[in-house]
């Protein structure tokens, strides 16, 4: 049995801003950002509807394994991972899941703070009327001139990892809980600001019918590897997010409804980002298929032509800062805990050292759109690589073992203890997801983003 009185570990005040938090982190980029532009690339209703199921299928039993990891070890990742595989008597090298999460997290947020930047930017942009009567050409130099600065590229990068770090130095209680008990709503505020806004447009229905009306025909063995990708990223698994945010978590809250809560949460977050996006692109007369530059290259033409765009755009950006801000403070989160933790850092100086490392990697995915843009490795620029390696390899490599561990290694009255599901039924149907179904279906995935199928 795990000894559980940890000192200096955390917990969460309450279900609600566990669920607020969890929730913040699975929120972020991928759904305002990414989750619009690939549904445009793939069609719109049927890849909603394999992403949907995939959330359900996949998405959800690993997230409840890897709440119940952190909870089971009230630990951070690392340690986690080298007491769960004692107590399961495992190989050793199960730790290494730990390691690898905490890694990850702190590469993906490298470059993710750089993006994260752009957003933040561009809320001055919207602001100052940079938008008003743009043309396509226009807007893509305004896009050209900022990202070919390094200079700018490096002040809000600075300015977004410094604003990561008050949050977190804060600790749990005074930092993340009171961050996401004021970032959340106001991101569900201006969501639905945005989408009260796209009602007012001919195109409303339009929008609509592209994004909830399947069309099989569009549908590609490529977009379900997609979805089945995407599903598995947003709700942030593998990276040691989830893992650390469960161990902040009471023995006395249900695993398995709070999981359902922050999924079904994070899903609908995406799909108001279509209902809100569709409807001013086809109004625009843009294409929902414009690929990545769909926020920052299309979308600003459309606020820079219609009425009230100059306001749209405004809450747009800030929209989509405090979604990213939100994501961030998950990122940093379990290496400023094992500093902690283990390393008897105080968390000032934790988050400093994390922040400071992360923040002068973050320099290699500044330049690779301005001074290093020639610069390959792997035929890749660094903020490329960085990607690849982060979002293709480690996240379902990690989302892999996670499952395969919950389900295979660890003692199943421990799991079925830790989940207390309120029938064996539930337990024996979550059991079959995570043993067989979720693990094949990322080694799919993980089989199509090296180019085996």
């Amino acid at each position: 049995m795990i000894d559980t009185n940890t000192t200096g570990h955390g917990k969460w005040s309450s279900r609600f801003t566990y669920i607020l938090a969890a929730t913040g982190s699975a929120v972020g980029l991928g759904n305002i950002w990414k989750f619009p532009y690939i549904t445009g690339e793939n069609g719109g209703g049927a890849f909603v509807l394999v992403y949907l199921a995939c959330v359900l299928v996949i998405g959800i039993p690993i997230m409840m394994a890897e709440t119940m990891l952190g909870r089971r070890s009230q630990r951070n990742p690392i340690e986690a991972m080298e007491l769960l595989t004692k107590e399961a008597s495992a190989d050793s090298h199960w730790h290494y899941l730990g390691w690898m999460g905490v890694i990850a997290g702190l590469l993906i947020l490298s470059y993710y703070s750089v993006i994260a930047g752009w957003a933040s930017a561009y809320v001055l942009k919207a602001f100052t009327g940079s938008f008003i009567d743009a043309d396509a050409t226009a807007i893509k130099s305004l896009f050209d001139s900022f990202v070919g600065s390094p200079i700018q590229l490096i002040f809000w990068h600075t300015l977004f990892m410094l604003a990561t770090m008050v949050i977190v130095v804060r600790g749990i209680n005074n930092g993340l809980e009171k961050a996401v008990q004021y970032l959340m709503p106001a991101l569900f505020v201006l969501m639905f600001l945005l989408v009260a806004y796209a009602m007012t447009t001919d195109s409303y229905f339009k929008g609509l019918h592209f994004l909830f009306s399947p069309d099989f025909s569009k549908l590609t063995g490529n977009s379900v590897l997609t979805a089945m990708g995407h599903a598995f990223f947003t709700l942030s698994l593998g990276m040691g997010a989830i893992m650390v945010y469960g161990s902040y978590l009471s023995k006395d809250i249900s695993i398995s409804k709070t999981v359902y809560l922050i999924a079904g949460a994070d899903t609908v977050v995406a799909l108001l980002a279509g209902i809100a996006i569709f409807p001013i692109v086809f109004e625009n007369n843009l294409h929902p298929s414009s690929g990545p530059g769909l926020i920052f290259e299309t979308l600003p033409i459309a606020f820079g032509a219609m009425t009230g765009g100059w306001l749209m755009g405004v809450l747009f950006f800030i929209m989509l800062a405090v979604a990213a801000l939100t994501s961030s403070i998950s990122l940093i989160e379990p290496a400023v805990a094992w500093l902690v933790e283990n390393r008897g850092f105080t968390r000032e100086k934790a988050c400093l050292w994390s922040g400071g490392a992360t923040w002068f990697l973050g320099l290699g995915t500044v330049f690779s759109f301005n001074v290093w843009s020639d610069f390959k490795l792997f035929d890749r620029t660094l903020f490329q690589l960085l990607d690849y390696l982060t979002a293709n390899l480690m996240l379902p490599i990690g989302g892999f073992c996670i499952a395969v561990f919950a389900g295979w290694i660890m003692n199943a009255k421990h799991s079925e203890e830790e989940l207390a599901m309120q029938t064996p039924a539930g337990f024996q149907v979550w059991k079959l997801l995570v043993s067989y179904v979720a693990p094949a279906a990322v080694f799919l995935v993980f089989l199509h983003v090296i180019g085996v199928l």
